[in-house]
């Protein structure tokens, strides 16, 4: 069979190959993090050598099929909690690490069936790979000035994953040219000022802050996160190619806080600050949200309720001095409060 067709019985309509080789963004990545534009994510470094020369912890791999899948209507949405919570699109479903994986495994098996004795190995943003270079060069999009990947009938929003294979397959598709013109938007947009032209500074970048961050982000940051619970869309929200694709109007919607009673809000915040650790890695043991682990988000309700002036949890707030990891935030919140 096809390898095309057998990839779009498993419901992959944009998919490509590309060669398994230094990534062509190679040394962009490497200034990129001796600027120290990675904040405090080392492991990114401590993987830069693996990212140059991928065979390192995949010999017999020749070449990479490269998937893509969209999440602006996710594909397995989330459970009720918490969608009062400002979150990012790709959180308001199961984990992507669990369900693309599990897509991506089911179509390695069939390969393998097709394909005795060739190796097949899938990841999905969980390998020291320079994925969106290998999409790239698959013809699966061009580097925004957002630094996501943009496609012209799919925009940004979607994952990506990869097959690793023994394989050695050519690229179908042309590289992918630059469409972003004059545009700046996504730079304008950005409430820290952390983009510039096809680069991100971490430091600044409010996803790194209530995600990645193992601390609080400073004061300049934090009043800028406005009611961000968990990781900022604004650079795909207004870039033009996702106004495209999915519409002006969702697109507008997206970018606003989500329409729910004030008092659902405060529900699912007090419940972040009084649960315990374990209450809270049960409600998000398959979303997204459990990167920030449950210590991140109460950080990350307690900037809400200090930017959303939400007086009625003050006495929740309180109640979180009693926490040395988040005294100095909840004192800062409390005088957000006065």
């Amino acid at each position: 069979m096809d390898l095309g067709t057998l990839i779009e019985r498993h419901g992959f309509s944009h998919y490509g190959f590309a060669p398994l080789e230094t990534p062509l963004s190679m040394a962009i990545y490497r200034e990129w993090l001796d600027s120290g534009h990675h904040a405090g994510m080392e492991y990114l470094r401590e993987h830069e050598r693996l990212k140059e020369n991928p065979q390192q912890f995949a010999p017999q791999a020749k070449s990479a099929i490269v998937i893509t899948r969209s999440y602006a209507d996710h594909p397995y949405p989330a459970p009720e909690f918490p969608k009062s919570l400002r979150t990012a699109l790709y959180s308001r479903g199961e984990d992507y690490h669990l369900h693309f994986r599990q897509e991506l495994n089911a179509l390695a098996d069939e390969l393998r069936g097709h394909n005795p004795g060739e190796q097949f190995l899938c990841f999905t943003d969980s390998a020291p790979i320079l994925e969106r270079d290998l999409a790239y060069r698959a013809g699966l999009g061009w580097f925004g000035k957002n630094t996501c990947l943009i496609e012209p009938k799919q925009g940004s929003l979607f994952f990506i994953g990869q097959i690793l294979t023994s394989l050695n397959l050519k690229p179908v598709a042309a590289v992918v040219p630059d469409h972003c013109g004059t545009c700046d938007r996504c730079i304008r947009a950005c409430p820290t000022g952390a983009l510039d032209v096809r680069r991100l500074d971490a430091r600044k970048c409010l996803s790194y802050w209530n995600i990645e961050a193992k601390g609080v982000a400073p004061e300049e940051i934090r009043t800028k996160n406005g009611d961000w619970f968990f990781g900022c869309d604004i650079c795909q929200t207004v870039c033009p190619w996702n106004e495209k694709v999915f519409g002006r109007e969702q697109m507008r919607r997206e970018a606003e806080p989500p329409e729910t009673e004030a008092e659902t809000l405060v529900d699912d915040l007090r419940w972040l600050l009084t649960a315990s650790h374990k209450e809270i890695e049960r409600k998000t043991a398959r979303s997204p949200l459990s990167r920030a682990r449950p210590i991140g988000l109460k950080r990350n309700a307690l900037v809400v309720i200090a930017n959303r002036r939400l007086q009625e949890l003050r006495p929740e707030v309180q109640r979180s001095l009693n926490e040395p990891r988040l005294k100095s935030l909840a004192e800062w919140t409390l005088a957000q409060l006065t």
